[in-house]
């Protein structure tokens, strides 16, 4: 089976977070896949000394040395990975055979931009992870969000953000994700594991992707009932809370939080967890500190 992961150059960028959806939907998936533990065994990213390729580098030697660091790294030391190069339409394309070998072709035009080479490679061989782990999404593009998702959240995806630059006469991408999307899971990576990626990039535009993503996460820890809501979202809360206190639990569509039950003592309030995403649900009791059982995020709540 061949996996390919996508190339922009000389295109338009597509920007901003058509894909966010997804992406929560990812986060939640690996976490639930690996569990607590598992993911925790990331809390590293893969340093860009483990990965740096210059000019000086043999092509294909120096593809090997970046591709084991980054074996290594996503926890696959039984995975030998083979690289060469070909023309051909996408960045990257990886065999997903029985192994122990995985065969990942690149893009000739890594041959001159080989500081790009463990990008496409961190794509391809987070594949071969997601393979191994019986993780997939249904769909082409659902799934390569899935693939771009898991290499961001467990620490070789600031590559592939890093791979993106735009000027006035040229612009270049890699993966699927828009560079916000990409900010966005590095940032909420860089907050659940008290890590700052932004000293790494070496493209200004991916730094200002970063800056505009982690804006992003940090809005998602600060929805109702979250205490750090802000006053209007807590206005807007405390007047849908009465509402299904006196008719019913709803909330109003595109709300992050629903009412369940009926009446002042019965009535709970679901939101998704401002780390993994996944669903918690609490009872309407006023102050509470709440703790999600997926990722284990103690966060405190008016509801």
């Amino acid at each position: 089976m061949g996996v390919s992961a996508d190339v922009t150059s000389g295109s338009e960028v597509v920007h901003g977070y058509p894909h966010l959806t997804t992406v929560r939907s990812a986060i939640t998936a690996l976490h639930k896949r690996l569990s607590y533990d598992g993911v925790r065994s990331y809390a590293t990213s893969v340093l860009p000394v483990d990965v740096a390729f210059s000019d000086q580098d043999d092509l294909h030697l120096g593809a090997q040395r970046v591709a084991r660091a980054l074996v290594h790294h996503l926890r696959l030391p039984d995975a030998r990975v083979i690289v060469s190069f070909r023309e051909m339409e996408h960045a990257a394309s990886v065999e997903l055979t029985a192994g122990p070998e995985y065969f990942i072709e690149l893009n000739d035009r890594f041959r001159t931009h080989r500081g790009d080479i463990g990008a496409a490679l961190a794509h391809e061989i987070t594949h071969v992870l997601l393979h191994r782990l019986g993780l997939a999404f249904a769909g082409t593009r659902d799934n390569e969000i899935l693939t771009d998702t898991v290499t961001t959240y467990l620490g070789a995806g600031w590559l592939l953000l890093d791979a993106y630059r735009e000027d006035g006469v040229s612009r270049q991408k890699l993966g699927y994700l828009t560079p916000e999307e990409f900010g966005y899971v590095l940032a909420k990576r860089a907050i659940a594991f008290d890590e700052d990626p932004a000293p790494w990039f070496t493209s200004a535009q991916a730094y200002t992707a970063y800056t505009k993503g982690l804006a992003q996460a940090r809005h998602d820890g600060q929805q109702p009932p979250l205490t750090a809501a802000g006053w209007a979202g807590r206005r807007r809360y405390a007047r849908q809370r009465r509402h299904a206190q006196e008719h019913g639990g709803r909330a109003d569509p595109g709300s992050p939080y629903a009412f369940e039950g009926g009446g002042r003592d019965t009535l709970r309030v679901s939101f998704p967890c401002p780390t993994c995403r996944q669903r918690i649900r609490i009872p309407v009791r006023g102050r509470v500190r709440a703790r999600c059982a997926l990722c284990r995020t103690v966060f405190e709540c008016d509801t």
